[in-house]
């Protein structure tokens, strides 16, 4: 044996903090490729990580660490290294920073409006009661402003630093500003203030941020949770027979490693003695194990049921199959940070046109009347504030927050804050088979069969009980729907991994198990539709039991939904060709691919999707989550795997598709909301802004105009709750 020498490149990752809109990505990609010592730099905006792949396999030196942590650092950005045993519990913390800034500017504005009421309605108030009133609301509004404004703050001083502007920068601006000629007005005993509309604006653009913050912190643990299927060690097969636990690390191709009963193969391989079964729903998606014996292919992260193999290494850490779905994952992930919202591209034009025309308000004011400098600061504030972007920044997640809560009444969970504007683009859906378009239950199909009678139904069953194969657990099943007894036999009962059950029972050798073990010739019953168990007792005709997949009692009808409204309606599946071609019939569909591998179903969805297509991915197995993470948006079931949960933008609970149809037309609904939105929001500015230039209104009638755009808004999104939603046959 000898080794190869080669360059091995290191990747390095950090957790970046600030990160907003794709222009971030480039400033900072754009930053570190000038670096002579990094390779290669890649952002994700959607778990905010950063990957640093350093030129010629340089080391892990703190040296560059702190070299790249510094570089960001000029340019606005806070990073540092990402590490995994913590990356929960940082999301964590900053989701409960933001709530708790979120509860203390809606203590807050509670208390100021009634503060703000009896100075409004007081009518002969006199001037001493109402200045108390003005300190008292700022000594409420000066400390939770300051506090609940943080994450605006921090955001607009590091854009600043940066000689950027984003859309916290004039919300910074309106706050400080606001905050200021209301202290300065309470200080004069004037009559009017403004701290309501500080902490409210405030109140409002946090549910915002805390809704993107939760969207970031479900990415995030994707890669985590998938890491979770690696096994850290290895029973490596020596000459004599014994075994030595290595790291996997270690491993190389062409070594024997052994695998016992219940646990997980550590890297990709074949087969060279040994029999079992193996969960392959890793790989596959599917529920129903494998048979594993000489020969045969098998992928790390899968697991061994019930047998010992020895397996020949292939691919070892780093190049095995589960590290290639971690790959896709990134990938797909990482294409679909590059989406850009509505609200980011209006605030990129209406961020700095705000603070312009604040400034040529106060300039105009100033040189070109005679009304001095605290009357046009005041005019500067109004137009500063009237045109503060909260209805703006209200218009998505207003109506993500009634939209989910439409949804949630629906059993659908949404993940993604961007999910809804992306649902309502399709028009192609893809939909997996096993747990999704079908329950991934097997049950009976041949009941009907005059061999399936009650006694051998009992029979099988009793022998059943001892495994825990899924087609055994569904003959027990089975005898409960019939009221058959299952009384387990006091007979000793032997298991062959991958074969069978074999037990003796008055004196006859009774098998329950595959066609092979029976002894049956493949001639007998041929069956290529269905799973199958065989019960074989000495001296007696041998019975099948056949088993399919419950089909989900309304798939027909939503399936049928897509199609009329002129969508590609597609099934993949892992599962073999007849299987699959039963279901796509009892579908009506003509679409539909068998056998798929993960990377199939990469390989298709990126072919449609460089032709256009818009594609609703539907799945719930491991194997699918680079599906789920590729497709333009994606849903998954409650039952589904957690990485594929993780993964998808969607989750329903109930089991029924249905609300898969709820879901999309929600989704369409919120799209023309939104639209609407900017629409109120932008008719408002048409109307309010040139009324506050030419210093018609004070900075509190701009408060109020800038509350009642927030308040016209959240009534437009609230019309979603009485969308009248679809209702499937089968209900």
């Amino acid at each position: 044996m000898h080794q190869v020498s080669q360059e091995v490149s290191r990747i390095e990752h950090f957790v970046v903090e600030g990160l907003h809109c794709p222009k971030c990505i480039r400033e900072i990609e754009g930053t570190l490729d000038e670096n002579a010592n990094i390779k290669n730099a890649r952002v994700n905006l959607s778990t905010q990580r950063l990957a640093v792949e350093w030129a010629g396999g340089a080391d892990s030196s703190l040296e560059r660490t702190e070299e790249v942590i510094s570089a960001l650092d000029k340019i606005g950005f806070k990073a540092f290294p990402f590490n995994t045993a913590d990356i929960t519990s940082e999301g964590d913390k900053a989701g409960k920073s933001l709530l708790y800034a979120m509860g203390v500017a809606g203590f807050a504005s509670a208390n100021i409006m009634l503060l703000s009421v009896s100075v409004w309605g007081g009518g002969d108030m006199n001037e001493s009661t109402r200045s108390l009133m003005h300190w008292v609301s700022a000594l409420i509004a000066l400390p939770a402003a300051a506090f609940a404004g943080r994450p605006f703050f921090s955001s607009a001083w590091s854009a600043l630093k940066a000689k950027r502007l984003n859309m916290d920068v004039p919300i910074s601006l309106a706050v400080i500003l606001t905050c200021g000629m209301s202290l300065f007005e309470t200080y004069l005993q004037s009559d009017h203030t403004y701290y309501d509309a500080v902490v409210m604006l405030l109140f409002f653009l946090l549910i915002g941020r805390y809704l993107d913050q939760k969207m970031r912190n479900q990415a995030r643990s994707v890669a985590h949770n998938l890491m979770s299927y690696k096994v850290s060690k290895a029973s490596l097969l020596k000459e004599d027979g014994s075994t030595e636990d290595v790291a996997v690390e270690m491993l190389v191709p062409g070594q024997i490693i052994q695998v016992i009963a219940g646990g997980r193969i550590p890297a990709d391989g074949k087969v060279i003695s040994g029999v079992s079964d193996i969960d392959t729903s890793l790989v596959t998606g599917e529920t129903l194990p494998v048979k594993a014996e000489k020969g045969t292919e098998v992928f790390a992260g899968t697991i061994n049921i019930n047998g010992i193999l020895n397996v020949e290494i292939t691919a070892t850490s780093g190049n095995t199959l589960l590290d290639e779905i971690i790959e896709l994952m990134e990938t797909a992930e990482q294409g679909r940070a590059k989406y850009v919202r509505l609200a980011d591209k209006a605030a990129s034009i209406y961020a700095p046109a705000v603070h312009i025309l604040a400034l040529g308000t106060f300039l105009g004011w100033f040189f070109l009347s005679d009304i001095g400098w605290e009357l046009s600061l005041i005019n500067a504030i109004a137009v500063l504030i009237i045109t503060c972007p909260c209805a703006l920044g209200l218009a998505v997640p207003v109506v993500q927050v009634v939209a989910s809560s439409r949804l949630f009444k629906s059993g659908v969970l949404v993940k993604a804050a961007d999910g809804l504007e992306r649902l309502a683009e399709i028009d192609t859906v893809i939909f997996d088979k096993t747990g999704t378009l079908t329950l991934g239950q097997p049950e009976l199909a041949n009941a009907d069969d005059p061999t399936v009678t009650p006694f051998n139904l009992e029979l099988a069953a009793s022998i059943a009980k001892t495994s825990s194969h899924p087609l055994c657990r569904a003959l027990i099943v089975a005898c409960h729907e019939r009221n058959i007894p299952t009384i387990a036999t006091r007979s000793e009962i032997y298991e062959e991994p991958g074969m069978g059950l074999k037990a003796t029972i008055n004196n006859l050798e009774v098998r329950l198990g595959s066609r092979e073990w029976c002894g049956i010739h493949a001639s007998y019953l041929p069956n290529n539709r269905y799973s199958e168990l065989w019960l074989s007792v000495e001296g007696a005709q041998p019975v099948l039991f056949c088993f399919k997949d419950r089909m989900r009692s309304d798939a027909h009808d939503v399936v049928g939904w897509f199609i009329r409204r002129k969508m590609k309606v597609i099934l993949l599946s892992g599962d073999r060709k007849d299987v699959v071609e039963e279901a796509a019939e009892e579908l009506g569909l003509s679409r539909y691919k068998h056998s798929c591998k993960p990377q199939d179903k990469i390989e298709i969805i990126e072919r449609m999707k460089a032709n256009g297509d818009k594609i609703l991915m539907v799945g719930d197995g491991i194997n699918d989550a680079p599906a789920l993470r590729a497709a333009h948006v994606s849903i998954s079931p409650s039952t589904a795997a957690e990485v594929s949960q993780n993964a998808a933008d969607f989750i329903f609970q109930s089991q029924r598709l249905e609300t898969v149809v709820r879901a999309y037309q929600i989704s369409v609904s919120s799209r023309k909301l939104v639209f609407w939105n900017f629409a109120l929001a932008g008719i408002y500015n048409v109307i309010a802004v040139p009324f506050a230039a030419a210093g018609l209104l004070t900075p509190l009638v701009a408060a109020i105009a800038m509350s009642l755009s927030s308040i016209v808004v959240t009534s437009n999104a609230l019309r979603l709750n009485f969308e009248k939603l679809y209702k499937s046959h089968e209900a």
